[in-house]
């Protein structure tokens, strides 16, 4: 694929992370109160998807560890709000093993491997881990956020989600602007202001 394909995939990905942010943000505005939809979730999983697939086509550990760590939690809150169970089976079925099939799809034409994911010539080691310690903090929101969930019984967005949001989204953009990836930067260049936005909402309430 040439670099305009490659670099259109990434940009659809982050457009549609975007757009559950804004979406999340317009109906928490409206409501007074941060909200949950389930539109959040499913644009979510789908925009993983595209940037999955965006990471492996760039040779990009970083931003494809990132999409591995929430892609299943994504899953996880449909099914917390019955949505997943709406879904066809062989849907179903195609989005939990998409992960593995990439993989194996690779290792069959032989362009899987891993020494070059972790040694591409574009990424110093030093960016690599900066990368991918970013996309950790800024993924392991998910962790939170589920294990908060759990509790509760339902998909809630509480907090400390949005504080590690913004964390990880400026460590994010530190890698993007050294990577020189137009993706990554205008991804979370529009999120951050959402994220500041939903911390003052919550804390105004008092949540």
């Amino acid at each position: 694929m040439s670099s305009w394909q490659i670099y259109s995939v990434g940009l659809i990905a982050q457009l549609l992370f975007s757009g559950r942010l804004i979406l999340q943000w317009i109906l928490s505005e409206k409501h007074k109160k941060v909200l949950t939809p389930s539109l959040f979730w499913k644009l979510s999983l789908i925009a993983s998807f595209l940037l999955f697939v965006y990471g492996y086509l760039r040779n990009d550990f970083a931003i494809m560890l990132g999409q591995a760590i929430t892609y299943f939690i994504y899953i996880r809150n449909l099914q917390l709000q019955g949505e997943w169970q709406k879904a066809p089976k062989w849907l179903q079925i195609f989005l939990y093993i998409f992960p593995t099939l990439i993989v194996i799809y690779s290792y069959n034409n032989n362009t899987y491997d891993l020494q070059k994911l972790f040694s591409n010539d574009a990424i110093p080691l030093w960016l690599l881990v900066l990368g991918s310690s970013a996309q950790v903090i800024f993924n392991f929101r998910f962790f939170y956020q589920w294990i908060y969930s759990e509790k509760r019984k339902e998909s809630s967005l509480p907090l400390g989600f949005w504080v590690l949001s913004l964390i990880g989204a400026i460590l994010i953009l530190i890698y993007a602007i050294l990577r020189k990836d137009p993706v990554l930067f205008i991804g979370h260049i529009t999120g951050s202001f959402i994220y500041i936005r939903n911390i003052m909402m919550i804390r105004k309430n008092g949540a």
